[in-house]
């Protein structure tokens, strides 16, 4: 299935195919995510992982999701999609799949390691994750994207990249950036002006936009008029605009008991109100949470509690400040 696909079966209205799955979460042992103390079990070896990714899967595609998201970093998600596209054929032929490369994931399955992911956006980078995510999902992978684009990325200038980007845009895989850090609407916009062989280059743009960090939005919408597929990550705040917080913000808590939803699903349903919005992704690490985060695709809010929520916003500095200072665990 192509992009251009998901953007037909991801229109407004679609319900949860408006909602991709993440594997950040599920694909290695070790997040930024809040609660996963109560979430994973204590003890996280390789397969249950795995069993935990393809439960999530498979109650996600059960209830509708239609886009996938893995990455080079995330441990071995695309591993455990692979085998999980394997053993499901008939979804396989039903699902847009998506990952990311730019970092490679360094942790060896440590919990405790001092560093989790190495960040590089280099030619030679490009070609050994290329060579290991086409050993894992070969032609079932649609849509490729650089992990974590920034203004000062060499992947928003270097013609070598883009010549080996378009090569593969021209075998029939989608190429896209995702961005991370507060200056992602400048990073956004360069991407946007990048062209290979008089042609835009990247078709698709996944970014952080949630209601504590909204500074993304008017570029996101310029992509979406520029005829870009926009993919939403980090809704929830890594977990600060869930029950897993300390202390939910009080618009939060107010438009969630007006509305009788869960904090996570009117964070998510306030993204989804957004039209520039092609996808928007669920990090769930348990069932009962994609269950959770699904609810938002049928909730619809009112321009009230909209205006509420929109008061959360903070300075992309202090966000990602924030956003740095979370443990892995």
């Amino acid at each position: 299935m192509s992009v251009e696909r998901l953007v037909e079966i991801a229109a407004p209205g679609a319900g949860p195919a408006r909602i991709g799955l993440g594997l950040a979460a599920v694909g290695r042992p070790a997040y930024i995510n809040l609660g996963r103390d109560r979430d994973l079990p204590a003890e996280r070896p390789v397969e249950v992982m795995r069993r935990r990714s393809h439960e999530l899967l498979e109650a996600g595609y059960a209830a509708g999701v239609r886009y996938l998201d893995a990455a080079r970093s995330y441990g071995r998600a695309e591993e455990f999609l692979a085998d999980w596209l394997r053993d499901r054929p008939d979804a396989a032929r039903d699902v847009v799949v998506g990952s990311k490369w730019g970092y490679t994931y360094v942790a060896e399955w440590r919990t405790d390691a001092e560093t989790h992911e190495v960040k590089d956006h280099g030619v030679e980078t490009f070609d050994r994750q290329r060579e290991l995510t086409d050993a894992l999902l070969g032609d079932r992978l649609d849509l490729y994207q650089i992990h974590s684009v920034t203004p000062d990325s060499p992947a928003l200038t270097d013609p070598e990249l883009h010549a080996r980007l378009a090569g593969l845009a021209a075998e029939g895989v989608t190429v896209g950036i995702s961005t991370s850090g507060p200056r992602q609407a400048e990073a956004i916009r360069a991407a946007l002006a990048v062209e290979a062989d008089g042609r835009p280059l990247f078709r698709t743009v996944q970014s952080t936009y949630n209601l504590l960090e909204p500074s993304a939005g008017a570029a996101l919408a310029e992509a979406h008029e520029a005829g870009r597929a926009v993919i939403v990550k980090e809704a929830v705040a890594n977990g600060r605009l869930t029950e897993a917080a300390e202390r939910l913000p009080e618009p939060l808590r107010q438009v969630a008991e007006e509305t009788g939803a869960t904090p996570d699903a009117v964070a998510l349903a306030a993204v989804l109100h957004r039209p520039w919005v092609t996808v928007v992704l669920s990090g769930a690490a348990t069932k009962d949470q994609l269950r959770s985060n699904l609810a938002a695709a049928d909730l619809r809010l009112d321009e009230s509690g909209l205006a509420r929520l929109e008061q959360l916003a903070e300075t992309p500095q202090t966000y990602w400040r924030h956003r740095s200072e979370l443990p892995w665990a």
